[in-house]
């Protein structure tokens, strides 16, 4: 919907695409869906479901090693030009977006606020 042609919407990482493909094969999923939702300190929330198939205004980005990231119809212009990582350290593992739309994100990390021109209805 809100594709470059000849550009992904998103990059992932090899790091986030081996456990992307790790856990799909687990799961038998079709691939990994992002989205975002209201919620959170900061307004926002980035979303993440494992899924058994594609639905049909899904953007679908097919990562080298059967990685699959399906982005919500609703999110693709909020994660437009984001990276995907999959980061661990001594104390925490999990994925990490690093997403140019983001304007302010809380303490926490969990909650995030998009340019305002992103979420204006006209």
């Amino acid at each position: 919907m809100f594709a470059i042609p000849g550009q992904s919407p998103v990059t992932v990482t090899p790091a986030a695409a081996k456990q992307i493909a790790r856990l799909m094969q687990k799961q038998e999923a079709a691939g990994l869906r992002i989205g975002v939702k209201k919620g959170g300190c900061a307004g926002m929330e980035y979303t993440m479901d494992y899924v058994s198939q594609v639905e049909t205004h899904d953007e679908v980005v097919e990562v080298e090693g059967g990685a699959r990231v399906l982005i919500a119809p609703m999110a693709q212009m909020f994660l437009f030009g984001t990276e995907i990582d999959y980061e661990t350290s001594l104390l925490e593992s999990g994925f990490k977006f690093r997403n140019p739309n983001v304007v302010d994100a809380c303490g926490c990390g969990e909650s995030i606020k998009f340019d305002e021109s992103l979420t204006q209805n006209g």
